[in-house]
């Protein structure tokens, strides 16, 4: 017996913790119990009753060392049903992608192959993992952080079947005056979402088109240009960007831009985070940062101050979240760029492919 793609149920901290270690250990009865797809609704009920913060583990078979067998579960479970239990510690690198586990709601696993749904995945599951709050709306969620208002990124919605923009306007609307939001934003990440983002851009929203790109894992030259360091050791420099970038002035910028930095931190909670910097004349002058989560990894915030562009910083950057991915074990790197701004030609030739596209819709409330 056998099966393409496995999972596991886990609660998030666990999972934090074994992207810290490398792996999830066999537990007292010396495995680690897995499910198929369809299987996975009995442990949760049994295990996890009227729970919905949980992770579900989307595990690629061919990438486990050890045997699993396919073996009867607990005495309450329908006569006959087996259940995989792999006999030996579940590594990192064998998950493919990490979804949130909300039942009743469908949930999506992609193929180990399918480099466009596990991206889709990591763009999905990150802001739901680290959420606050998280509640159901038509066609995905919506995902709120009443400590930072300001981002757009932490309270938003998430629209990951299609709906039409009549929904989407209804649906932010509802949000957005509940949860006191100055603006009404969502993420529409569905294949064939252009038609909705075009209808909102008709009705005066303000659409992005961002383009989803991805590359395998594996190492660029000049890395060692950049260095490691702690997170806070990257705010002048993120600072400096939105201050530049951003509309506001006065105090409403300063509140912004603390809530923009401050948020940052929540990242790691859920998935393993490194901050990259080059430094010149002992300033960091460019930065990027990796995320890493099973076998994913995602590159953000790639910048460069512009006073010292063209000096191969960011180049440096960018090699060096690739070494780490590799080094992590990773298979796939993705990452989301602006399908009207320069940035996707420079990612274009460093290896990365455009294979879809979310789009990114905003007005104010």
């Amino acid at each position: 017996m056998s099966a393409d793609v496995l999972v596991h149920l886990v609660e998030p901290a666990r999972w934090r913790a074994a992207l810290g270690q490398g792996a999830i250990r066999p537990g007292p009865d010396g495995f680690v119990h897995l499910s198929t797809p369809e299987q996975v609704h009995l442990p949760a009920r049994r295990l996890f009753p009227g729970r919905r913060d949980l992770a579900l583990l989307v595990v690629d078979p061919t990438r486990l060392a050890d045997p699993v067998r396919f073996e009867p579960g607990h005495p309450d479970d329908p006569a006959g049903l087996l259940f995989p239990h792999l006999y030996g510690p579940l590594p990192t690198t064998a998950v493919v992608a990490v979804v949130p586990y909300r039942p009743p709601a469908p949930v999506v696993l992609p193929a180990p192959g399918d480099v466009l749904g596990r991206a889709l995945a990591f763009s999905a599951s990150l802001p739901v993992r680290r959420a606050v709050g998280v509640v159901d709306v038509p066609g995905g969620v919506a995902v709120l952080d009443p400590d930072f208002p300001d981002s757009r990124d932490n309270n938003r919605l998430l629209l990951t079947e299609p709906v039409d923009a009549a929904t989407v306007d209804a649906a932010t609307a509802e949000v957005a005056r509940d949860a006191r939001w100055p603006h009404r934003t969502a993420s529409l990440l569905w294949p064939g979402a252009a038609s909705v983002a075009g209808e909102l851009a008709a009705q005066g929203w303000e659409v992005e088109e961002l383009l989803v790109m991805v590359r395998p894992a594996g190492r660029l030259t000049g890395g060692e240009r950049a260095e490691v360091v702690g997170q806070r050791e990257v705010h002048v420099l993120w600072e400096r960007s939105w201050r530049a970038g951003l509309p506001e002035t006065g105090p409403q910028l300063d509140r912004v831009v603390a809530q923009l930095i401050g948020r940052e931190r929540l990242n790691d909670r859920v998935v393993a985070v490194t901050d990259v910097v080059v430094r010149e004349e002992g300033r960091v002058v460019a930065g990027g940062q990796l995320r890493v989560d099973g076998a994913t990894a995602a590159v953000e915030s790639v910048m460069t101050d512009p006073g010292v562009r063209g000096r191969g910083y960011a180049d440096a950057v960018l090699a060096r979240c690739l070494d780490l991915a590799t080094d992590a074990g990773c298979d796939l790197v993705v990452l989301e760029a602006a399908a009207d701004d320069w940035p996707r030609h420079w990612y274009a030739r460093r290896g990365f492919e455009t294979v879809g596209t979310t789009w990114l819709v905003d007005r104010p409330a």
